[in-house]
């Protein structure tokens, strides 16, 4: 049966099939989860495999291999930066991880491990990056009851870790 939960910890220590990038459109290295990923993977292999895919569109995923991560692939979801709410960001959030998903099911991933994407950097209210991420994983498992994926959230700041167990168990009810 596949699940959601979220965890406090960095997204590089939970041992899964695949963990996802907050990624930039370049797919070059970044600072924060983007770095962290980087630095773990091998900054070389990781570039040279993004450099090789070249570009990915806000709202999209890639996948790469994971070579140093504890994992077998990095997917690369490059999420919106947050202007107002009013120019495509929820339909762009809610594609990146539905496109993230969706490599997992073509990989045969069963266990992804995400962080909050565009919540950073790019400006996505707490609330609100937390609501489409919950809805994408929520949507992709009911359309796919015949997959099962364990879905972790790797959330190691206490505020953004407090918001996401709130609205994760209120989507339940």
């Amino acid at each position: 049966m596949s699940s959601i939960r979220i965890q406090q910890k960095g997204i590089t220590d939970i041992p899964a099939d695949a963990i996802v990038n907050a990624a930039n459109s370049g797919l070059w290295a970044g600072g924060g989860v983007c770095g962290a990923i980087f630095d773990r993977a091998g900054y070389e292999e990781l570039t040279a495999a993004c450099g090789a895919i070249g570009h990915c569109d806000e709202g999209s995923a890639v996948i790469t291999p994971g070579f140093a991560c504890p994992c077998k692939y990095i997917i690369h979801a490059v999420g919106p930066q947050y202007l107002d709410g009013r120019h495509g960001e929820p339909d762009a959030l809610y594609g990146a991880y539905k496109k993230s998903l969706e490599l997992c099911r073509e990989h045969d991933i069963h266990s992804v491990v995400f962080p909050l994407i565009s919540a950073g950097i790019f400006g996505y209210p707490l609330h609100d990056a937390w609501v489409q991420a919950i809805r994408a994983c929520r949507d992709f498992i009911s359309g796919n009851q015949d997959y099962e994926l364990d879905i972790i959230f790797a959330i190691p700041e206490d505020r953004k870790l407090k918001a996401g167990t709130e609205i994760l168990a209120e989507s339940a009810g």
